[in-house]
């Protein structure tokens, strides 16, 4: 498999951005992995701040509130599996496919961390991951046993990581 690209931008003031850049690559990567996507993917991530991630929830979900992050995929998944072609999708200057787009409200999953017991580096992992499932199409709000599912392949990966609970 080739190398997914994770770009990734800043619309907020982050301490110790480039670490979190390595963070949110290096779990994205080992989601799409343990997924087993096997083409030339690319998930777009912007960290931002409280208002920015609000309006995108009052815009795109009808929730005017704060929250961690927010998930917009370009395909629909179901579980890890494609629902539609995917060949031809490429785009033609990278070759790559954009899943979609992830939005981190760092500080929300800063506070977070805190609130859970655990580092800022395990609740950014958790995000990520989590955001990277969401755009591979698990869905935690679509019943109990789907939640299950989501959250064991969750913590699978992010043990395979060693970002475990505190």
């Amino acid at each position: 498999m080739t190398e997914a690209e994770i770009n990734i931008g800043f619309e907020t003031a982050v301490e110790g951005e480039d670490e979190l850049r390595a963070l949110v690559t290096r779990c994205a990567r080992a989601a799409l992995t343990a997924e087993g996507v096997d083409f030339p993917a690319q998930i777009d991530v912007t960290v931002v701040g409280d208002e920015d991630i609000r309006a995108l929830n009052a815009q795109y979900r009808e929730k005017d509130t704060v929250t961690d992050v927010l998930s917009f995929p370009l395909y629909e998944f179901y579980n890890g599996e494609a629902r539609e072609e995917l060949d031809g999708e490429e785009d033609p200057e990278t070759g790559r496919i954009l899943l979609g787009d992830m939005i981190l409200n760092y500080k929300r999953a800063c506070e977070q961390a805190q609130e859970y017991g655990h580092s800022p580096a395990r609740e950014c992992g958790f995000l990520t991951v989590h955001s990277c499932l969401h755009l591979l199409g698990y869905d935690h709000e679509r019943g109990e046993e789907e939640q299950r599912i989501m959250r064991a392949r969750e913590e699978a990966i992010l043990g395979a990581l060693g970002l475990t609970r505190a």
